[in-house]
């Protein structure tokens, strides 16, 4: 999942990764040509099979927590594969390590972890394996429209579904109820909220945003917007689209009354917050109720899960926010192999184990799972959330795409939308800014762009 904000230092790394992704983009990289003919020579489901009964050494580059539980799985289940799992960083640190490696031609990793908007910048180079050949084109109706969009461009497969972030309102119940807030069904009622809460208490918020790319593109993305269009190496970037109009405008009324907390997501501070009633919303993806119980402990029995709000009363029209995919690299010389281990995690039994230690699912069955849909954690006050979170995952509006060096575009958001939250421009303007960035660097690194 795409968490924490951007430091100086992050956004550097950022800008550098996507310099050595897209400057590959046109000219392609990973192995050598003859070791994609061998590599050829050996795709199929068959292949795969026999390649986990034979076994070998799968270096896997990744992250997310739960994927340890998985490799145990994993490997007694096939005692000949050795997985040796390693954590280069997170986020834009992991994808300028993987960039490195890629660009050198050594030491790239069989399977990586790939945030759903860090992959087009990566498959565009030819640094991810199409897995269609291997049988992952049979899993379309596996995953949620919106995760199986996200890995996926016309025909070929390039990674498959960690997990997923279907949006949702998640709300302090104690803290609407003592400021006499109505829970919030749109974006209107969003505002009112707002403003209800701020004057009972003008120390508590409705939610902190001081400025994050992943949560803009997400709120355009709800509102109908299409400001990212990709065809192959042919880029539309427009920013003053109607749903970035729409959002732009509704969100400026919370900057300009001052009812949003400036307080960067994922700090001490903003943990300590929300666990003391006085940040009272998020909205966010389905991954964030671990992080709430495990961050914002005093609350416990205080948190409620409610449908994302929605532009048309009685609608269901959501977003993904955040998730990853695995994903298995050209470079690897054991494609086969890698891709056993990606069924295995994310279509097979590690799907479970990872359900199991807190993670959402982005499979179809997990989320209509009676089961899964009837959890009553303790920490929501026994609510049912799941039902909330599955049934957002069935509304994400489709159509959305991402720039194929989306992580270079998110570096430069702090110094262009960014600027908004500093009231040093507006949301509108600022959205303007960040389109001539896309479109300037796009063209410099060799994409026709149209705005």
């Amino acid at each position: 999942m795409a968490r924490g904000t951007t430091s100086a230092h992050r956004r550097t790394l950022a800008a550098l990764a996507a310099t050595g992704v897209a400057a590959t983009a046109l000219a392609g990289c990973g192995a050598s040509p003859g070791e994609n003919l061998a590599a050829a020579a050996d795709v199929s489901p068959e292949a795969v099979t026999a390649a986990l009964e034979e076994g070998g050494d799968l270096l896997v580059w990744a992250w997310e927590p739960t994927l340890e539980q998985v490799v145990t799985s994993f490997e007694a289940e096939y005692p000949n594969v050795d997985v040796e799992l390693a954590n280069v960083g997170t986020g834009n640190d992991h994808y300028v390590v993987l960039q490195n490696a890629i660009s050198a031609g050594s030491g790239v990793p069989d399977v990586a972890q790939v945030e759903y908007y860090a992959l087009p910048q990566f498959s565009i180079s030819g640094s991810l394996a199409d897995l269609a050949p291997f049988g992952a084109s049979g899993l379309d109706g596996t995953y949620s429209p919106g995760t199986w969009n996200a890995v996926t461009d016309g025909d070929a497969v390039y990674g498959l579904p960690m997990d997923s972030g279907p949006m949702a309102l998640f709300y302090n119940a104690k803290t609407f109820e003592e400021a006499g807030a109505k829970v919030p069904a749109t974006w209107d009622e969003f505002v009112e909220a707002a403003r209800v809460i701020h004057a009972h208490d003008s120390e508590t918020h409705i939610l902190a945003d001081n400025g994050d790319a992943g949560f803009v593109t997400s709120m355009i993305w709800q509102a109908g917007g299409h400001p990212f269009r990709v065809d192959g190496t042919s880029v539309t970037v427009d920013l003053a689209d109607e749903g970035s109009t729409r959002f732009a405008a509704m969100w400026q009324q919370l900057v300009d009354e001052h009812l949003v907390a400036d307080i960067p997501q994922w700090s001490d501070e903003w943990f300590q917050r929300l666990g003391d009633g006085t940040l009272a919303a998020l909205v966010t993806g389905a991954w964030m109720p671990a992080n709430l119980e495990s961050g914002a402990a005093p609350a416990a029995g205080d948190w409620r899960v409610a449908p994302m709000p929605q532009w048309t009363a009685g609608v269901n029209e959501t977003a993904e926010n955040g998730g990853s995919s695995l994903a298995v690299t050209e470079a690897s010389r054991k494609k086969a192999l890698a891709y056993g281990f990606l069924q295995y995690a994310n279509a097979g039994p590690g799907v479970q184990v990872r359900l199991d230690h807190g993670n959402f699912p982005a499979t179809t069955a997990d989320l209509t799972d009676p089961e899964f849909l009837a959890e009553e954690p303790e920490y929501f006050g026994g609510q049912k959330i799941n039902e909330v979170l599955s049934a957002s995952a069935t509304g994400v509006v489709e159509g959305w795409q991402y720039l194929p060096y989306q992580v270079y575009a998110n570096s430069v958001f702090p110094d262009t939308v960014g600027q908004a939250y500093t009231r040093s421009t507006s949301l509108a303007d600022g959205l303007v800014a960040w389109e001539q960035a896309m479109v300037t660097y796009g063209r410099n690194q060799g994409f026709t762009v149209a705005e």
